[in-house]
């Protein structure tokens, strides 16, 4: 786990809690972040939520990210996969059809090439990735904000999706900011504290 080291500001903890991360990524091989992703996916596909979810939004991983490519193409074939699609600067979301549909978007994410898909409401689960969580959902991105401007318009049920290296005890946070319902890494889901969804969608204590 990440530690907060104290007596920091928020924007010197993200910038360390980047280079941190980059620097754990570093130290494992291309096989070894391929089991865990494994691992990791196995848990999600038995996730109750998932199990019944009709429409999943996903993400088109990158190198150093939880792999889904693989994984998108396997539930393509009985669940509606959407994948984001970076517009300027925000994301749209669009359905994934094929591989040879897919275009090398911004920053050399695959992306589908179909419509938009605008109808957010009836999305059923969304799993998110992130460099960094903590147990209380917290998310940290990139930087550029584009999940930031994304997720206070789903409803959907959220699941951040990264490595274990990846969880912090604490992942700077504002007001506005929106958090995972659960967090999912190769070792499980993490346990929490604060007010979450259960796997049905009702609000829980747990």
């Amino acid at each position: 786990m990440l530690l907060f080291p104290g007596k920091m500001g928020q924007n010197e903890w993200k910038r360390l809690l980047r280079n941190q991360v980059a620097e754990e990524k570093r130290r494992h091989g291309a096989e070894e972040l391929r089991r865990w992703s494994l691992l990791a996916l196995k848990e999600l596909e038995r996730f109750p939520l998932f199990v019944l979810a009709q429409v999943v939004l996903l993400y088109y991983s990158l190198p150093d990210e939880v792999q889904t490519h693989d994984f998108v193409r396997k539930w393509s074939r009985s669940k509606k996969i959407l994948l984001p699609a970076v517009a300027g600067d925000g994301l749209q979301l669009r359905c994934y059809a094929s591989d040879e549909e897919m275009v090398t978007g911004t920053y050399h994410i695959g992306e589908p090439s179909g419509a938009v898909f605008t109808d957010y409401g009836t999305i059923d689960l969304a799993v998110v990735p992130g460099v960094a969580f903590d147990a209380e959902g917290c998310r940290l991105g990139r930087g550029k904000g584009y999940y930031d401007r994304l997720l206070p318009l789903l409803e959907a049920y959220k699941i951040g999706l990264c490595y274990s290296f990846q969880v912090a005890e604490s992942v700077p946070s504002e007001l506005h900011d929106v958090r995972m319902d659960k967090v999912l890494t190769e070792k499980g889901f993490l346990s929490s504290e604060h007010d979450v969804r259960d796997d049905s969608g009702t609000h829980v204590t747990v």
